[in-house]
């Protein structure tokens, strides 16, 4: 029996590199809201997006947070711009064993960019909403996908994988602290 196509919204970040000039509000604000307590400090590891950039060319590169991958890259491409090389690391989304970028400062858990995701729901991101230059562009759009079945042992499969990777103690002090922090935003 073949899986029943649903429509999903996809929300995405479109970055113009053209337009970005390094001012790096996108990660200030973005640090803020995943505060605990929300908008409590200023810690730029925390941002699930960061301002790669290249000194010589003035060049700045937006790039937000996407899915942890517990393996790295098995080829590194090499791309050439502007006569600089650089790997593709730099552009990449990922979490990884083998970067620093896009992981929680306290415990080493990989960050994912949740589109700041609040109740009530923002129009936008915030990195969206503080961008002056509107380098970075919120979009939506609706895609026909296969209807998966909820499955609430995926949710314990991914948690006992990090628990395995990161330690007990390290998954409950961040998860207490996401609890505080929700908890805290709902008060707010």
């Amino acid at each position: 029996m073949k899986p029943e196509k649903k429509k999903k919204i996809v929300k995405t970040i479109r970055i113009d590199v053209d337009k970005c000039n390094g001012c790096r509000a996108c990660e200030v604000v973005c640090s803020a809201f995943h505060a605990a307590p929300k908008y409590g400090n200023n810690n730029p590891g925390r941002a699930r997006i960061r301002v790669i950039h290249e000194p010589l060319k003035n060049i700045f590169l937006p790039v937000y947070a996407g899915e942890y991958t517990a393996a790295e890259c098995m080829g590194r491409d090499k791309y050439i711009i502007d006569g600089k090389e650089y790997d593709e690391c730099a552009f990449c989304r990922a979490s990884c064993p083998s970067r620093e970028a896009f992981k929680e400062p306290d415990s080493e858990l990989p960050l994912k960019c949740d589109m700041c995701e609040s109740d009530p729901p923002l129009e936008k991101p915030l990195c969206v909403q503080w961008c002056l230059n509107d380098a970075l562009v919120y979009e939506e759009r609706e895609e026909e996908v296969d209807e998966e079945e909820e499955k609430p042992e995926d949710a314990e499969l991914a948690v006992e994988a990090l628990i395995d990777k990161y330690g007990f103690d390290k998954v409950s002090d961040v998860l207490a602290r996401i609890a505080a922090a929700k908890a805290a935003s709902k008060k707010a």
